[in-house]
């Protein structure tokens, strides 16, 4: 199992999830351009001391990351808000990458159209989206607990 993020925007949220990772030991693909400097404090501080724990790659480009997972054989499970399928609904393999988009605009069509599943969380009507660091922890609890792969 592993997160990719397109393109961040938000170095707290970023933070968070490196943090929220290491805990779990998943891997943490983060495809940019970032939009902060990767050195960013808020990064450093939502993350704390925990990136020495945390197996992190950083691709230049969706064209990087693409060639990456394409190695791997992995399913791109894109998490949007546009999809029916509810994450929880949804049955999860071991080598999923869970795609996560930018906090301000998502993905572009191209990255959309080439994830191989698109979920969602479902929520209240009227409502247009949680916090992607919390997206990210209840996506990824969903995932590892249905493929048996918590930490022990």
């Amino acid at each position: 199992m592993r997160v990719a993020l397109y393109q961040p925007d938000i170095a707290g949220n970023l933070g968070t999830i490196l943090r929220t990772c290491a805990c779990l030991d998943v891997a943490v693909d983060i495809i940019e351009p970032c939009g902060f400097p990767f050195s960013d404090r808020s990064l450093k501080r939502a993350g704390m001391d925990y990136f020495d724990h945390v197996d992190f790659t950083r691709h230049a480009d969706w064209d990087a990351f693409l060639a990456y997972a394409d190695s791997q054989s992995a399913r791109i499970i894109l998490l949007t808000s546009k999809a029916q399928t509810g994450y929880h609904e949804f049955a999860f393999q071991p080598d999923d990458i869970l795609l996560f988009g930018s906090e301000s605009s998502g993905v572009p069509i191209d990255v959309n159209q080439r994830a191989d599943e698109r979920i969602t969380i479902k929520m209240k009507n009227g409502m247009r989206s949680l916090n992607l660091a919390v997206s990210t922890g209840m996506a990824l609890g969903e995932a590892l607990k249905q493929t048996g792969q918590f930490p022990s």
